[in-house]
């Protein structure tokens, strides 16, 4: 079966309720830069990535866009990097709506709960799903979106003004970095993000030159 119909009968089957499943729970939260549109787009980057990795099998992909979906869902609760275990707090309850055992999904249980660790302590090839999905995340950083993304989040986590472009410049760094290692293989998907990196770090670089 190719990706794009596997990818296709996973949102056809999730899709729909993971949308509605996040929104009842994100409720009236006032954090744009992590709000649905931003899982959209991390779901869109994972099926991008998945064109290169390929799939171990259908039930890879299920999981993958549900992790997509909830990894951060967890800033309902928590805005710091620890989120990630609220997160899959949420995970299980999704899973627990919809009559599915739980006992098969530790990795991605693994996956929502580490996948904000910038530090890329996990083995590559110990959980691929926290792998793709923590990559898939770091995209969504980059470029003219990232620029207010992170603005967003970092001053919601009291980082200052003067300190703010040196913490966003050093963050994305070690994304782009693990992201161009881990891709080496595929030197065109690495330059088209290596762009989008590229006007996150200019954008910073002279916003910290200012202050």
């Amino acid at each position: 079966m190719y990706l794009t119909d596997i990818i296709s009968k996973s949102e056809e089957k999730y899709l729909s309720s993971i949308e509605a499943f996040f929104i009842r729970k994100w409720g009236d939260t006032k954090l744009w830069s992590h709000d649905l549109s931003h899982h959209r787009r991390v779901w869109n980057y994972a099926k991008e990535l998945l064109q290169y990795t390929g799939i171990p099998d259908g039930k890879f992909v299920e999981k993958l866009l549900i992790a997509c979906y909830l990894h951060d869902l967890g800033m309902t609760v928590d805005r710091e990097e620890i989120h990630g275990i609220h997160s899959k707090k949420f995970c299980e309850l999704f899973l627990e709506e919809k009559n599915i055992n739980p006992a098969d999904y530790a990795d991605l249980f693994d996956a929502i709960e580490n996948h904000d660790n910038k530090d890329y302590t996990h083995k590559p090839t110990a959980n691929r799903l926290l792998q793709i999905l923590s990559i898939a995340d770091d995209l969504d950083a980059f470029g003219y979106t990232g620029i207010l993304r992170y603005a967003d989040i970092y001053l919601e986590r009291g980082v200052s003004m003067s300190d703010l472009g040196r913490q966003v410049i050093e963050n994305s760094s070690k994304r782009f970095i693990n992201f161009e290692k881990t891709f080496s293989e595929f030197p065109e998907l690495v330059e088209k993000h290596r762009k989008r990196f590229s006007i996150l770090k200019i954008f910073y670089s002279s916003f910290d030159r200012e202050n």
